[in-house]
């Protein structure tokens, strides 16, 4: 009888709390419910707008979207040389700057997470990190005066009797490359800071030199690192247009032509705006078999 008296006379918040507590699954379902709904509404939601938008088609004397159904845009898409070559120009600077970033971000990573003392680890960290912090157009700029002809990248150069690369693709994918690197570095970073010290010493053990040791031993293991900051590197680099206008010279990429068809044919830019979406989508179902989407 008490019992139910104390039961009677508890607040409405309480009774929730208590039940809510007997049931941490409802108790997750109802924290996750309010950002997966946000989630579905502008993102996944604007991604079903682009791809529905993508089959008007836009009138070719008023300018007009007319919301019929038609697969002209994508006709044109697969078509049109220009759109082919655009697309996979983007697709190509995308690998290169991936790549460079791995090649680059292993030493530094191996020297910031094995070479350096304990004590300076954190602080190489902190200067991994501090580009992050500065303005996007700025350091685009600061390229944009280095690369400029008689910049910093000329004056550098002279002596060895070469010039500067100029504006166009290369300098495209050094400004790339050199924005999106620290996104390389930290999960390779972390992946050897992890790594066992005992399986290095297992390995020279057993008579192995450094060069096999990395191959054998240190590889395989940042492997799925590698490929998780990949996912950063090629997404990020695929999408771009503003480094392409400022150091690309007279190239063009596809967020250029997504651009420039904004305003003139929204239904031909929602097309273009769906091929590096669907690159993406294939290139994270391909990192998911090496791990990747596991170290993010």
């Amino acid at each position: 009888m008490a019992t139910a008296v104390r039961a009677a006379g508890r607040s409405p918040v309480r009774r929730l709390a208590g039940a809510l507590h007997r049931r941490p699954r409802l108790r997750l379902s109802l924290l996750l419910a309010a950002p997966l709904l946000w989630l579905a509404v502008l993102y996944l939601g604007s991604l079903a707008v682009l791809f529905v938008s993508a089959f008007w088609t836009t009138d070719s004397f008023t300018s007009e979207v007319v919301r019929v159904w038609s697969t002209d845009n994508f006709r044109a898409l697969f078509t049109t040389p220009v759109y082919r070559q655009v697309v996979l120009r983007s697709i190509g600077v995308a690998v290169a700057v991936t790549v460079l970033c791995a090649v680059i971000a292993f030493p530094l990573a191996f020297y910031t997470a094995r070479v350096a003392k304990p004590r300076w680890r954190p602080m190489l960290v902190v200067a991994v990190l501090t580009p992050l912090w500065a303005s996007y157009l700025v350091k685009v700029y600061a390229w944009r005066l280095i690369l400029s002809q008689g910049g910093l990248a000329d004056w550098m150069l002279r002596p060895f009797g070469l010039d500067g690369p100029g504006y166009g693709l290369p300098a495209t994918v050094l400004t790339l490359t050199y924005l999106w690197l620290p996104y390389m570095i930290l999960p390779v970073h972390t992946a050897l800071e992890q790594l066992p010290d005992t399986l290095l010493d297992a390995s020279a053990d057993l008579g192995a030199r450094a060069g096999r040791t990395v191959r054998s031993v240190v590889l395989p293991m940042v492997l799925p690192s590698v490929a998780a900051g990949s996912v950063f590197t090629f997404s990020l680099s695929l999408g771009d247009y503003i480094t392409v206008q400022i150091v690309g010279g007279k190239s063009q990429l596809i967020g250029n032509l997504v651009y420039s068809h904004f305003e003139l044919d929204l239904p031909m830019a929602a097309a273009l705006g769906t091929v590096p979406v669907a690159v993406v989508v294939l290139y994270l179902l391909a990192m998911r078999r090496t791990g990747a989407l596991s170290s993010l």
